[in-house]
Parts: structure tokens; C-alpha cells; sequence
């Protein structure tokens, strides 16, 4: 693993007098960001021998409660583990108000044991590794879906769309719609700019499908790149949004009557010399891509905890709602889980369709390469593409629900061989964790559905 050099942080405080605080992080395996804020004067040391973090802060609940069944806690004695920083990470955080500099660190493979096992940056690198090995550059992008709340809930006490620039409350959207975009300028106005200053290639805004819905891609790069490119838009966004009053969130189902958010991967192969792999005349690209999808579509229930990570996750799956039900591929084709888009030969790329917004962008890509080097191996068939509408004619239906979902990684063989046993091991203890959690939680549901009946 390749961590940043020193020059860079002097370069940096040197261009940039004025910076007072560092902000350190590193993200865990729910994709939330965890750290310390650092002095000015602390960055230099950092870049020459890393900076001690506890074992536990990558085995950690999503509301930040330690597992103790990770291994990374008593037994080891929360061990402080080395993390040091990524080239190119060390940024400008413009809309704070004490000058500030953010750095994303990961666990050194050795000084960071044993939390480096649960890295998930690490897992992917891995896996991109072993694709390199058989001549496989891997190319990703990711499209994440968001909503703009307001920060103030309702009456209720309920989340509820951010005021639009007029001061009205939106009830409806028009899909595609400019208005809506037009409506929170402002708040793209700064996003786009603070993506440009970190060096994200944001592109496309789209209105989506309900009332503060937005999706902004990202472009298609070096897989690793293209996810610490996502991992970073992701905090911008939900800053930005805060610096306007907002909250975004990238929760999979945060109404259970508007539309799901996701992130839709972009995939494909190429070769040492770029060039794309799957490229082909035929819409349906050529026979290595159909050997990736069939290993996608073979490791999806194996890898559906890693898509869909929490319990929330899986009220996005509706029919007819966009968001997919069933192991199937097709071609042009949005009712599918993988989607061969259109357009020419050489961008031919694989359209995972698949993973809720609130996935890991690490783990998640992880899994969808894994599962495509099992299909290239073993050269599997995928069947023939999906025609017209895939919800009616899907014969097998993924689970919609989260427990199903963690059975069947933690019982697959496939994702012990493929992602490693240790890293499983601490992820499932996590999720595992979770679980009692959220099921011991007696909520708003039970009131209303058994207080009064049972």
C-alpha cells in the first residue's frame, strides 16, 4: 500500500498559511467517517510515522458501540494501531468557519494490526489486486442518490423536505425536472464548488423521483480512485447541505411512501493499457463482460449484506419502484439488477443497480469485483438478457429482509474465500450486534400496531 509523502503536507501548509485545525479520519465499515481534530503543527508527524488510533474504532456499531466479539477490543486491549495518510487526501474544508484541512488515513497492513484486518479500503485493495494479477484494471464510477431535509422535523417530530428557494415546502417533484434543480441552487452553486477544490469530479444533477430527492455522478476512473472519490463527496454533501440549513441523507428508505435512494456502481474492465475490455458493437457486450455479470449474479445473495447493509435497507424494495428484486441482467434495461446501458462501443461498462445509498462505497465495490472474478474464472453463463419488464417476469426474488441477508453471508464459503475470514469475522460481529439492537428497540410501529390490540 502506497501512503502519501511528506512533501505533500508541506506543500500544503505552505500554500496554505491560514489552516489552523486538521480534521483526521478514517471510515469504517458503515461508512462513517471516525477520528480526531488535529493542530496545525501535529500534520508533520502524521506523514512520517503515522498517527495511533484505538483497535475499536473499526469495529464499531453504527451508533458507536464497541463489539465486543470483534476481537478488537478486550482481547487485544484496545491496541492503538498506526493509520497514516492517503495521497491526495489532505484538503481544504472551505465552509468551516476556523480555517480547516481535512486527511482520510487507513491502516498500515502491519503497524495497524489488528485493526487493519477490518479496513475496509484495505478489503478492496485486495481484491483490485488480485484482478490486476490476471490482467484485469478495474474502472468505476458511482451515481449516489440523496435528500435534502429540512433540519428542523415536523410536528411530528418526523424528517420532511428542505424549504425550496421561493420558502415553500415541496409536496411533489417532477422527475428531470429543472425547477427543482434551479430551486436549490444555491446549495449545488457550493457543492459543485467545494467539489472542484477537492478535486471530485462531480458532473450531471438530476432531480430524482420525490420532493428533495437529487443524484449528482460521478466520473468513471481507477476503481480505488473512483470509491475514495465517493467516500469524500459524500461528507461534502451532507457539509454543504448543512452550511445551507439542510440536512441531507443518504438513507436507503427515509419515507416509506416516496421513492428509495441508491447507488447505482458503474463497472468495467481493462486492459494494462486502458483499454476497455467490454467494449464490443453488440449492446450486449462481449463475452467477458456476460462472464462478469453471471459471477455477479452467482455472489449476489452471498453479497446482499454488503449492498444493503441495515435493516433500512430493505424497505426499498417495491416493485415497480426502480429499485431491483431479483438476480436478473438485461440490456438498456432499468427494471433489471444489472443493467448493460446503451451508448458506444467503447464505454460499454455493467450497471449495478443494486446497493442502497446508505453501503459502504468500499465494501460494496469490493463485492461487486470479487464477484466478477468468480465469473471470469469460471467462465459462468449469465442466461440470456432480460427483455421488456424484469419485475414480472423474475422467477427468484432477493430477500427483503436484513436477517436473511446476514444468514447468508455469514453461511457462504464463497465470501470467506473471496473478501477473508478475518475481515468477515469483525463485520459480522458488527452487523450481528446490530441486529439485537434494533430488535430489543420497542419504537413508534409497535405502539401503534400492538399497544391497544395484543
Amino acid at each position: 500500500m502506497i501512503f502519501a509523502a511528506l512533501d505533500e503536507a508541506r506543500g500544503f501548509l505552505a500554500a496554505n498559511p491560514d489552516i489552523d485545525m486538521i480534521e483526521l479520519f478514517i471510515l469504517d465499515a458503515n461508512g462513517v467517517p471516525r477520528g480526531k481534530l488535529l493542530h496545525r503543527e501535529e500534520l508533520l508527524a502524521v506523514y512520517e510515522s503515522g498517527r495511533p488510533l484505538p483497535s475499536t474504532i473499526l469495529g464499531l456499531t453504527l451508533g458507536g458501540d464497541d463489539v465486543e466479539n470483534s476481537g478488537l477490543v478486550w482481547d487485544v486491549g484496545d491496541i492503538d494501531c498506526r493509520a497514516y495518510p492517503l495521497a491526495g487526501s489532505l484538503v481544504r474544508l472551505p465552509w468551516r468557519k476556523i480555517p480547516t484541512a481535512a486527511v482520510q488515513v487507513s491502516m498500515h497492513p502491519q503497524q495497524g494490526l489488528p485493526a487493519s484486518i477490518a479496513d475496509p479500503r484495505h478489503l478492496l485493495i485486495r481484491v483490485i489486486e488480485q484482478l490486476k494479477a490476471e490482467g484485469y484494471h478495474p474502472v468505476m464510477a458511482c451515481e449516489l442518490e440523496f435528500y435534502l431535509l429540512d433540519a428542523q422535523r415536523d410536528g411530528n417530530g418526523h424528517p420532511q423536505p428542505a424549504l425550496d428557494a421561493d420558502g415553500g415546502r415541496p409536496r411533489q417533484t417532477q422527475v428531470y425536472g429543472l425547477r427543482e434543480l434551479e430551486q436549490i441552487e444555491p446549495f449545488l452553486a457550493d457543492l459543485y464548488a467545494a467539489c472542484k477544490l477537492q478535486g471530485i469530479p462531480a458532473r450531471t444533477a438530476i432531480s430524482e423521483y420525490a420532493p428533495g430527492q437529487v443524484e449528482i455522478t460521478l466520473d468513471h476512473g481507477d476503481a480505488l480512485e473512483a470509491m475514495d472519490q465517493a467516500v469524500r463527496y459524500k461528507r461534502l454533501v451532507k457539509a454543504v447541505a448543512h452550511q445551507h440549513g439542510m440536512q441531507a441523507t443518504f438513507m436507503a428508505k427515509p419515507f416509506d411512501d416516496l421513492a428509495g435512494t441508491g447507488m447505482h456502481m458503474h463497472v468495467s474492465l481493462a486492459d494494462a493499457a486502458g483499454h476497455n475490455l467490454f467494449a464490443a458493437e453488440d449492446p450486449a457486450g462481449t463475452p467477458l463482460l456476460r462472464q462478469a455479470v453471471g459471477g455477479m449474479l452467482a455472489s449476489l445473495l452471498d453479497s446482499l449484506l454488503l449492498f444493503c447493509p441495515n435493516a433500512n435497507s430493505y424497505r426499498r424494495f417495491q416493485a415497480n419502484s426502480y429499485a431491483p428484486l431479483a438476480p436478473t441482467w438485461g440490456v438498456d434495461n432499468r427494471t433489471v439488477s444489472l443493467r448493460v446501458p446503451g451508448g458506444p462501443a467503447n464505454s460499454r461498462h455493467i450497471e449495478h443497480r443494486i446497493c442502497g445509498a446508505d453501503a459502504n462505497p468500499y465494501l460494496a465495490a469490493a463485492a461487486i469485483l470479487a464477484g466478477i472474478l468468480r465469473g471470469v474464472r469460471e467462465q459462468l453463463d449469465p442466461g440470456d438478457p432480460v427483455q421488456g419488464n424484469g419485475y414480472a417476469q423474475a422467477s427468484t426474488l432477493l430477500p427483503t429482509d436484513w436477517l436473511t441477508s446476514l444468514t447468508a453471508l455469514e453461511h457462504s464459503t464463497w465470501a470467506r474465500e473471496a473478501l477473508g475470514s478475518e475481515f468477515l469475522g469483525v463485520y459480522l460481529a458488527v452487523k450481528r450486534a446490530e441486529y439485537r439492537q434494533f430488535m430489543a428497540e420497542v419504537g413508534e410501529q409497535d405502539w401503534r400496531w400492538y399497544l391497544t390490540q395484543a
